[in-house]
């Protein structure tokens, strides 16, 4: 996989993969492992006080010489003491998610940040372009976690993006194998992060029932919900099946809020409730069968995406 395009400059990384920043999963651990395996690693500031991603970013200094970012959601009521972490320590890639960068993209600016933000539509993406992003994530419906509501899957989002915008464009969601990178790119992706494959690795903070729900999980183990108040991806399980439920039966905002409360992902993907805790993952589930290290994902991903380049020729 030896390729050199507009996203290998831009956050100055061996290989186009991406492992994305995600909440109770991408601590130091995870994204320095990434990043000293040649790509870049994410630390997900979602689940984390300002303290505590003060403390996995200097951890993370610790652990590799590589390029590694922070991805920040932009709708905590706290993001502006995260933004300040993160340029008091100097951080210089930012992948942005769950609002718009325009509010802050001239203080990253300010500091030389290169900023990368998460969309779900060809509306979001000129946008995210228009007010200075350096490069947008491309992420379909089939991503874990919190989705965009037009339901686009990555087969459709990435090369209309690709055809929409002058910024390089990174595909997201059900990406899980060398197949999928090579396919991203195809559609016209210059980079691809990678989620649900990265959470099921021994470096992840996941816990490890969640990762043991996944390789379980099969190609129909997940579920959208909850789209009245910030749709998401997760495993099937008691607490899907009575989110869906209260839907169908017309449920309104504050009594699907009342059933969600609060911490529902810590209980899921960090302290491995299945029952009843929300545990996001993506389609590309059904693809995952084993925990590894991160370095023997690396290595299957290179090999896997030589192996079928070289069959399509």
């Amino acid at each position: 996989m030896k390729l050199n395009n507009r996203v290998t400059e831009l956050l100055r990384i061996k290989y186009p993969i991406i492992q994305a920043g995600m909440v109770w999963v991408s601590g130091w651990r995870l994204a320095s492992a990434v990043s000293n395996c040649g790509g870049l690693g994410l630390i997900g500031s979602g689940s984390m006080k300002p303290d505590l991603l003060r403390e996995h970013i200097q951890k993370c200094k610790g652990a590799t010489d590589k390029s590694f970012g922070v991805n920040i959601p932009l709708l905590r009521a706290d993001v502006e003491d995260l933004i300040d972490v993160v340029i008091d320590e100097k951080i210089k890639i930012i992948f942005s998610s769950a609002g718009s960068p325009a509010k802050y993209i001239e203080k990253f600016k300010a500091h030389n940040c290169t900023v990368v933000h998460v969309v779900s539509s060809i509306k979001h993406g000129l946008k995210a372009q228009s007010v200075g992003c350096d490069a947008v994530v491309g992420e379909g419906v089939e991503a874990g976690g919190h989705n965009g509501a037009d339901e686009i899957t990555t087969f459709a989002l990435i090369p209309q993006l690709a055809d929409a915008l002058n910024i390089p464009v990174i595909a997201a969601g059900g990406i899980a194998d060398g197949r999928g990178v090579l396919a991203a790119l195809v559609l016209g992706a210059e980079g691809v992060q990678i989620g649900t494959r990265f959470a099921v690795t021994n470096e992840s903070s996941a816990s490890e029932n969640y990762k043991k729900a996944v390789c379980e999980s099969g190609d129909n183990g997940t579920t959208l919900v909850l789209k009245k108040i910030g749709m998401a991806r997760m495993l099937k399980n008691e607490f899907s099946k009575k989110a869906i439920e209260l839907e169908n039966s017309c449920g309104s905002i504050e009594e699907l809020s009342k059933l969600l409360g609060s911490k529902r992902e810590r209980l899921g993907i960090f302290e491995g409730d299945n029952i009843e805790g929300m545990m996001e993952a993506g389609q590309g589930s059904g693809l995952i069968e084993n925990v590894i290290s991160v370095k023997e994902l690396f290595d299957e991903l290179i090999s896997d995406f030589e192996k079928r380049k070289r069959e399509m020729m």
